[in-house]
């Protein structure tokens, strides 16, 4: 379980490395540096050009460190909230793979909470409880989500070894 690439084995070093007080320590002396060198090389085009150069090639590299470290994160969490719902007795396990709805879907669902929130915030100011698991209706939303996962895009053959979705 333990086979990561030589890529996110890199990233996750580059991040951890790259997080840590003493990376902003020598970024910020070597820009001091830099700046104290200015006289010297009396401030030419050239002088100008290492700085904005090495800059741009960190950040540039950075970026893409950044964006593996935080899709390798979200995934993870968007696990362990999956196996949350799926654990919890009486969770909807329609929710379980929300970030793969389109936004039309996720904005019904959201709204679903939104009344919830606001129907529990209601019964506080009366005095009762607000706790519980009050029923969502999310069979319209669970229903267009199955079909649509069903359906083969339009580009999309259905060759005999293509793998079989299972609906929820």
């Amino acid at each position: 379980m333990n086979r990561r690439s030589w890529f996110n084995r890199f990233a996750k070093a580059a991040a951890r490395a790259t997080g840590k007080p003493m990376a902003f320590v020598v970024a910020g002396a070597t820009i001091l540096v830099w700046a104290i060198t200015g006289p010297l090389f009396k401030y030419s085009d050239t002088w100008q050009l290492v700085i904005n150069t090495s800059t741009t090639i960190v950040t540039f590299l950075m970026v893409f460190l950044i964006q593996n470290t935080q899709n390798r994160d979200s995934d993870a969490i968007q696990i362990k909230l999956d196996e949350l719902i799926r654990a919890a007795n009486g969770a909807h396990t329609a929710l379980l793979d929300l970030e793969e709805l389109d936004d039309e879907d996720l904005a019904r669902i959201r709204d679903l909470y939104v009344e919830i929130a606001a129907k529990s915030r209601k019964a506080m100011e009366a005095g009762k409880d607000d706790t519980g698991t009050p029923f969502v209706h999310i069979e319209n939303v669970e229903a267009n989500h199955n079909e649509a996962r069903l359906k083969p895009a339009k580009s999309e053959s259905r060759a005999p070894h293509a793998k079989k979705r299972v609906s929820r």
